[in-house]
């Protein structure tokens, strides 16, 4: 990495744009970019509204969002309040520099910040860096547990 320091720091409206670029590269990267069927303008009104849904972290290099931690709160029924970390995405050219070190470490000051007692997220299982990477944080990682789902359609929602 450069000698420019990458600057870590709350996600703003204006920063939504590039996070859905990040979102639809991020969907590339898991081949299934027909997948997504966010947008900028639902991003804007989950994220910022009068009750936000989500909130998110931003790495910055020289003013350019290069990176995001994107995150939600859940309520463990065993456990109180978790931060659920939905993503973290750092654009290809900025992978393997540390910037996903940094996001990850501001996630988990964010938590304590926010009295939750505990952070999880998912990982898929062929993704060999990203399960390697969360080993170096000594996390936890779950058997014997079925992801579910239900799409929108499946709950009559019209997309």
């Amino acid at each position: 990495m450069s000698n420019t320091p990458i600057h870590i720091r709350s996600g703003r409206k204006e920063d939504i744009p590039a996070v859905f670029a990040l979102v639809q590269e991020l969907a590339l990267f898991e081949k299934a970019p027909h997948e997504v069927d966010n947008t900028v303008e639902r991003m804007l009104e989950d994220g910022f509204s009068e009750n936000p849904v989500f909130g998110f972290l931003v790495a910055e290099l020289n003013g350019v969002v290069v990176g995001i931690s994107l995150y939600y709160f859940r309520y463990s029924t065993w456990k109180g309040k978790r931060l659920y970390l939905e993503d973290i995405i750092i654009t290809e050219e900025h992978r393997s520099k540390g910037i996903g070190k940094l996001l990850f470490k501001a996630t988990m000051d964010t938590a304590k910040e926010l009295n939750c007692n505990g952070m999880s997220w998912q990982v898929l299982d062929w993704n060999t860096p990203a399960i390697e990477f969360y080993k170096k944080f000594n996390a936890n990682f779950d058997q014997g547990w079925i992801n579910c789902s239900l799409s929108g359609e499946q709950l009559g929602v019209k997309v």
